[in-house]
């Protein structure tokens, strides 16, 4: 940051509305927060939990916790009494910095245990009762005097976020992300996605979330500035794009979805867009998407453990709609093995990808069983199922805990998604193991069907027959739930673990195909089957 703010000065780093912030006004804000910060009681190892909505008092108040040597827990805004509770409680957070409409919220959340809570508001010097107010005392301290509160280590081993991840399974996990984590994503980013300070970079996902701030470091070290918007609108991206000039930004999860759904207009391809990076992607939506606003979309992939693993480089164009997630990112090594037995499989066998290299995580906080099961012989298991194709490139399976097994069978969720997908009826799918007992487990599908169709049983019948036509008998969904919207993670994935909680019978609101056999032959020779 002093690096930067002495060369780069009144260039621009951060644009949110109308607000325009230089690098060196960046720096000098973050060198009085964080004196600010030491004044609370904050001290070099400490966990700061930040709750702020987006807008450049996020990235600035990252930039100050790791200045005084302390370590960021990102809150959702959006998160509740028991999620909310969990992070404080399990980071052991000392201070929390947010706005005053969220103080009552986390003096309601943190329990009773541990170390008393410092509560501190930016943007309202008269906070609600408990917390303080520091706008002022921010306009009152002069910055920080080389080298700051915490001078760094050299090899960028100290800690600096306690990062949880978007918890589809349950309650999150907290990786221990540290200064050297970051700084090598962002090289690797600006290095694999060309980007340079010519360059206009945009955000629209939480920034409690990985995506903005990886953002930030690329911006920190290609001189490129950030654009951050309120939040994802759908309706009004393009028109943020346009109006900003932005030539890059990464879309994940249902975002591209979103954005098909708006009305095609003159102005799609009034842009200064030269490329899209993007995760999960719908195979066959992806020509779809390069055509409407004319710039290449490329697959990306990675996870909070590791930053990133697996990229496809604008120049492949021979992968469009083949759902590639890519080849490996020049830190990074991979390896597909047989989870049953440990050893690597051959190229086009299907198997857990593991991964080693820079960037990792250091690990889960507080949980070192969790650690040694994810990371082994410096090898980190994603969980996900792979296979690579005769290109070097690698292609999702499914997730290898997001596994249904049904009459000894194994079917995996993302297969069976992908498949449904394709049905024009269908906006988004997510599939799910039910009891069942005769089988084991039986396949449930919950469908949003796209505007105009009906989520009666003929269209539910249809969708299935879809699949059925498709995929191996023992995959077809046997029961269909159709839903009008998804919850939805942070990170714009399904949250799965939620559609089932407190539903009781995950049949009762179903269309259960195979009791009457209505899906035709294609169908029928699913009952009985064992």
């Amino acid at each position: 940051m002093r690096d930067r703010a002495e060369r780069w000065g009144d260039r621009e780093q951060f644009r949110f509305g109308e607000q325009r912030i230089s690098f060196r006004a960046a720096h000098e804000r973050s060198d009085r927060l964080a004196r600010v910060l030491g004044d609370h009681g904050v001290e070099r190892g400490d966990r700061v939990a930040v709750m702020l909505e987006n807008g450049p008092d996020y990235p600035i108040a990252w930039f100050a916790i790791a200045k005084a040597g302390a370590l960021m827990v990102p809150v959702n805004v959006q998160y509740r009494d028991a999620d909310l509770r969990h992070v404080l409680d399990h980071s052991g957070a000392r201070v929390v910095l947010t706005r005053s409409d969220h103080v009552e919220l986390v003096h309601r959340a943190r329990s009773g245990d541990g170390d008393p809570l410092r509560v501190l508001v930016l943007g309202d010097v008269d906070g609600p009762s408990g917390a303080a107010g520091i706008d002022g005392e921010l306009e009152g301290v002069g910055p920080l005097e080389p080298p700051g509160l915490a001078p760094p280590d050299p090899e960028q081993h100290d800690l600096l976020n306690l990062q949880y991840t978007s918890g589809t399974t349950g309650f999150p996990k907290a990786c221990m992300l540290t200064h050297g984590y970051w700084l090598r994503l962002g090289e690797l980013a600006a290095e694999v996605l060309d980007l340079t300070d010519a360059d206009v970079i945009l955000t629209a996902q939480p920034f409690s979330y990985m995506d903005p701030q990886w953002n930030t470091v690329v911006g920190l070290i290609s001189g490129a500035p950030l654009v951050i918007l309120p939040r994802f609108s759908a309706s009004t991206f393009w028109d943020s794009v346009r109006e900003h000039g932005v030539t890059f930004f990464y879309c994940l999860g249902t975002m591209p979805l979103f954005l098909l759904k708006q009305p095609g207009t003159p102005a799609d391809r009034d842009h200064r867009v030269r490329m899209v990076a993007c995760s999960g992607i719908v195979p066959h939506l992806h020509a779809e998407l390069e055509r409407r606003w004319g710039v290449p979309w490329r697959e990306a992939y990675g996870m909070t453990e590791t930053g990133v693993d697996l990229y496809v480089p604008v120049e492949a164009t021979q992968t469009l709609g083949t759902g590639a997630m890519g080849r490996p990112v020049p830190t990074k090594q991979v390896r597909v093995i047989d989870p049953s037995i440990g050893a690597e499989v051959p190229r086009g066998g299907t198997g857990e990808l593991t991964v080693r290299g820079e960037p990792m995580m250091l690990g889960y906080w507080n949980d070192p069983e969790a650690t040694a099961d994810t990371i082994r012989d410096g090898w980190l298991h994603t969980g996900d199922l792979v296979h690579e194709d005769e290109h070097g490139y690698y292609h999702l399976v499914g997730r290898l805990k997001d596994m249904i097994r049904r009459s000894g069978e194994n079917v995996a969720a993302a297969e069976v998604e992908a498949v449904l997908a394709d049905h024009p009826a269908v906006l988004a799918v997510a599939v799910v193991p039910v009891p069942d007992e005769d089988r084991g487990e039986e396949v449930k599908a919950f469908v949003q069907l796209r505007p105009g169709h009906v989520p009666g049983r003929d269209t539910a019948v249809d969708v299935v027959d879809h699949a059925a036509h498709r995929l191996a008998r023992f995959k077809v969904p046997r029961f269909v739930e159709f839903v009008d919207e998804f919850p939805m993670t942070p990170s714009e994935r399904i949250a799965k673990h939620e559609l089932l909680a407190g539903a009781g019978d995950p049949r009762a609101n179903a269309h259960d195909i195979a009791a009457t056999g209505a899906a035709g032959q294609s169908m029928a020779s699913n009952q009985g089957e064992v």
